[in-house]
């Protein structure tokens, strides 16, 4: 078993026993897809909502939710998923600044992107911990499909 570590603006994909893990999410948002009979799971850690707003997004297309969560797709498929069973679970997309306005409110902005962009593919949302004011880690279990937040502020929770 290897932990593979998933940067931000990163992605990758594993079969079991490998778990999947992403450090310091606070406005960006993980994403843990699944697929428990081909037992292939992907993660993705999108930094930004939407790759039309970039001058450079054709450059880096895992920054973004609209463009890395159809990568994530489509490299669960290529190691043996069925796009049709695939389930995400997600967290991140935290308010990190206290005065942060509608408009700068990019952790909520993320989550609403992450969310609009899985629903285009078809896959459902089984479980998030997202919003709020704090930083989070996840381990992504694929033998299990479990979800781990850890965060210093509030524990340890798995999804």
């Amino acid at each position: 078993m290897a932990n593979l570590t998933i940067g931000i603006s990163d992605l990758k994909v594993c079969r079991p026993p490998d778990v999947l893990v992403t450090y310091a999410l606070g406005s960006c948002v993980g994403i843990c897809l699944l697929d428990s009979v081909a037992g292939v799971g992907g993660m993705s850690h999108i930094m930004l909502p939407d790759s039309t707003q970039a001058t450079n997004g054709a450059a880096t297309p895992m920054r973004f939710a609209d463009t890395a969560i159809p990568m994530l797709i489509r490299e669960m498929v290529r190691l043996g998923a069925s796009r049709s069973r695939i389930k995400a679970k997600i967290a991140g997309g935290a308010v990190m600044f206290a005065a942060a306005s509608d408009r700068f409110n990019i952790g909520e902005r993320n989550i609403q992107a992450v969310k609009a962009a899985l629903r285009k593919e078809g896959i459902p949302i089984i479980a998030e911990d997202t919003g709020l004011n704090y930083g989070r880690t996840v381990f992504f279990y694929p033998e299990t499909g479990i979800m781990e937040v850890r965060a210093a502020a509030m524990g340890n929770k798995q999804f």
